[in-house]
């Protein structure tokens, strides 16, 4: 039945096909917004072997507050989600090739080769963790170095510690998470190290799961060196970066342990976007999209972590429902965006989304974006041709928190038609 079911993909559907590539969140909120859009032939394109992605490793709760009113763990949101998308054809198993101009989606599975026809495509592929190799942590090559959703899945889904003594560097939220999860599985963190002077996880990850286990954040710290014995990890040492992240000697401290968890930032799926000749941003390392999420290629948009890293699976859930709304209505009408005006950032902001805004488009208009350092009373303003439209007071910036920016009307409609739209951050006088 499933083969019969590809042989129909491959042929031009003429209904308004639209296909999203990933079945996580994102994915999983897009395709069941799509149908409440109106939208009847919806393909989800899902490389597990089942649906929820990530979300079916991470047993600990605090997901679907913002998108169900209450508390749930990573599997509980997942069902829920799946729940929601339920009817929706779904290809599990399959892994995506390349996207052509024309829209065809290209897959491969165990049916083999074959190309399914859309008329809009939701790209929604998640990110990926940065491995050792990306950061060049000198050393011992050997067994017992984890990217932390690595040891994540070994012990929530195989069952498998995969150490006992463990450290950890990088303040990222899923390295957080699994410091408490070992501690918790019987296991000994020794600290977390940090490069930053700042961490790059949410605040209540520092307090419930750091600070309630009594365990140490060394900001401004790094891995300068890692032992082994036998072929397996048996000690490392860590010490202090100065204002250009450069190892300070003499500052050095060493740890016996006989595991090491990464957690040092996540990198958006970017290479079905490459294939597609999408352009990409620098700083978020995903495509550069307009207000409807859409990319510079018509008819493909890009939603969730693989647009930008969101700080929780609920706002790009949420983001991922805007993305549909706008998909559909692509289906509907099949135009362009028109002129638009690229969105510029400096004085602390490093990136907005969306990167472009349309100018014959209304209505308010909600920024995402985030800062490149900790900064204390501080407005986050937007300026159209020089002249300030917005602003917001914030007590606190931070790298591992993102920001909001929600302009009115007024506001956003002098903004879209600015020659030039900027966003910085402006101190309180």
């Amino acid at each position: 039945m499933r083969n019969e079911f590809i042989k129909e993909l491959s042929t031009p559907s003429g209904t308004g096909r639209l296909v999203i590539v990933g079945g996580g969140p994102a994915g999983l909120a897009a395709a069941a917004k799509a149908r409440a859009e109106g939208v009847r032939d919806i393909v989800i394109v899902e490389r597990d072997v089942r649906a929820g992605g990530i979300l079916n490793q991470c047993v600990h709760s605090g997901f679907g507050l913002h998108m169900f009113g209450e508390e749930l763990t990573g599997p509980e949101y997942a069902s829920r989600l799946e729940r929601s998308a339920e009817g929706i054809a779904c290809l599990t198993g399959t892994t995506v090739l390349n996207i052509t101009p024309s829209l065809g989606v290209e897959c491969v599975s165990e049916e083999g080769i074959f190309t399914v026809n859309a008329d809009a495509v939701i790209l929604a592929c998640g990110c990926r963790e940065r491995p050792r190799g990306a950061i060049g942590i000198p050393g011992a090559r050997c067994a017992g170095v984890y990217t932390a959703g690595t040891a994540q899945k070994l012990i929530n889904i195989n069952g498998v510690m995969p150490g006992r003594r463990f450290f950890i560097l990088g303040s990222g939220d899923i390295g957080l998470i699994m410091a408490r999860r070992v501690i918790l599985q019987g296991g000994e963190v020794l600290g977390v190290a940090e490069i930053m002077p700042y961490s790059s996880g949410l605040k209540r990850n520092i307090a419930q799961c750091l600070d309630d286990y009594g365990v140490p954040l060394m900001l401004s710290h790094t891995v300068t060196d890692i032992r082994a014995k036998d072929g397996r990890l048996c000690g490392i040492t860590v010490g202090r970066v100065d204002e250009k992240l450069s190892p300070v000697p003499g500052t050095e401290i060493d740890f016996e342990c006989d595991t090491l968890l990464l957690s040092v930032g996540l990198i958006p799926e970017t290479e079905l976007l490459r294939g597609a000749g999408a352009e990409l941003d620098p700083v978020t390392g995903g495509a550069v999209v307009d207000e409807r999420m859409m990319t510079s290629v018509n008819g493909i948009f890009c939603v969730g972590n693989m647009l930008h890293v969101h700080d929780l699976a609920d706002y790009a859930c949420k983001e991922a429902e805007e993305c549909a709304r706008f998909a559909a209505k692509y289906l509907k009408e099949r135009g362009g965006a028109g002129a638009s005006v690229r969105i510029s950032c400096s004085g602390g902001v490093r990136y907005t989304v969306p990167q472009l805004l349309i100018k014959d488009m209304t209505g308010a208009l909600s920024l995402k974006l985030r800062v490149g350092g900790v900064a204390k009373n501080v407005y986050i303003a937007a300026y159209a041709d020089g002249e300030e439209v917005y602003s917001v007071f914030r007590r606190v910036v931070a790298p591992g928190e993102m920001e909001y920016l929600t302009l009115p009307v007024n506001a956003a409609e002098k903004l879209r038609g600015a020659e030039v739209a900027e966003v910085r951050l402006k101190e309180k006088k």
